[in-house]
């Protein structure tokens, strides 16, 4: 997949209006229409932060209360991202409501109530920073790729701090390594340090907008600086012992890129829970998902089935068993996510349960028969 072809473009109906470089163009003047009817101003949320948020508007960034934006589903408050209809004037300003969002990466709590959490709205390309300042975790790998599929987004890898691996033909297996983990998803090595792929970083960057995604460490807020042509955000060094730094971005912040396009920095994620991703889990193990195709039974659970198209695929050495065991890890996972709000899945999952066990029972039966 070519790096131009995931770029996109901010049409308008007018080159001259003032959002057209935070992403407005003609679909959100549209949907925004009847706000304006009301003389209410369309603007995008650049930074959110307890109850109040920065909006950019066509006069300028105002400071705005979202407590007419404040309902019972946490999926629906004010994300950086947002497109929103504020108060012309007032002091304070409200957010009267928000866009109808086209995408939406969002991650499960960690809190006990089943609840989901958006990290960004309207994003164009899900950015994932990868170390290799450390050993990499393809497992982490393909757990935020389930969440940028899911999100609508197009993800893109990108191997931060290549500069530490000085061996190209290394740094070649590392990147296949990754590729063979995000199977029709973009890989980068890039390095701030010697700008190394930076420059191909920026053209895609420079297509919509971006949020750049990562743990702690990884070096999200570096390539920002890069990006944005100045240290704006907060950098710490990452300790050597385990490539890990502190929350160096406290906030999800909204920023306008010099070469077109915006860019959102996130601080980094200590956790990445899914949170109703089972497409996402899909497009990641596509290969997975092809194959059981040509399964014997439907219904197929890949594990001891007779006819099984994908242990096959391990046995000969096709599938590496760590895909397998990757898959069934994060869709047992996104089952659970889903089994806590839909009483269907809920009953499924007990349905299975049962089989299980009664077929677990008659094994052992059958075996202490043919003991005695």
């Amino acid at each position: 997949m070519s790096f131009s072809s995931l770029q996109g473009s901010t049409a308008s109906s007018s080159a001259s209006h003032p959002l057209v470089p935070y992403g407005w163009d003609a679909g959100w003047e549209a949907d925004f229409a009847p706000y304006a009817a009301q003389g209410l101003l369309p603007g995008r949320v650049v930074r959110v932060d307890r109850g109040q948020c920065d909006v950019v508007t066509p006069v300028g960034t105002v400071r705005a209360d979202t407590e007419f934006v404040v309902p019972r589903d946490p999926m629906k408050v004010v994300c950086t991202g947002d497109w929103a209809a504020v108060d012309p004037d007032g002091d304070p300003r409200y957010v009267r409501t928000l866009l109808p969002r086209r995408t939406a990466f969002v991650r499960s709590t960690s809190s006990k109530r089943s609840e989901g959490q958006i990290l960004a709205a309207n994003v164009d390309h899900a950015i994932i920073v990868v170390s290799l300042a450390v050993e990499l975790d393809l497992g982490r790998v393909e757990r935020f790729l389930a969440l940028a599929w899911e999100s609508g987004a197009q993800p893109v890898v990108v191997l931060s701090k290549a500069d530490l691996v000085p061996d190209p033909v290394g740094l070649s297996y590392l990147v296949q390594d990754v590729e063979t983990t995000a199977p029709g998803v973009p890989v980068l090595p890039v390095s701030a340090s010697t700008g190394e792929g930076m420059e191909l970083l920026a053209e895609v960057v420079a297509g919509g907008t971006s949020v750049l995604l990562g743990v702690s460490g990884a070096g999200k807020s570096t390539l920002a600086n890069t990006l944005l042509g100045e240290d704006v955000m907060s950098v710490r060094t990452a300790r050597d012992v385990d490539g890990k730094g502190r929350h160096t971005t406290t906030t999800r912040n909204l920023l306008l890129l010099p070469g077109g396009g915006v860019l959102i920095d996130t601080p980094g994620l200590r956790g990445v829970g899914l949170w109703d991703a089972g497409a996402g889990v899909g497009q990641v193990f596509s290969e997975i998902e092809s194959l059981a195709e040509d399964c014997r039974f439907h219904d197929c659970a890949h594990e001891a089935e007779p006819g099984c198209a994908v242990t096959a695929a391990v046995e000969d050495g096709t599938l590496p068993v760590r895909r397998l065991e990757s898959y069934r890890k994060l869709l047992r996972e996104n089952q659970r996510i889903v089994a806590k709000t839909d009483a269907r899945v809920r009953a499924e999952m007990l349905k299975d349960w049962k089989r299980k066990g009664a077929e677990g029972r008659a094994a052992m039966t059958l075996k202490r028969g043919h003991v005695r």
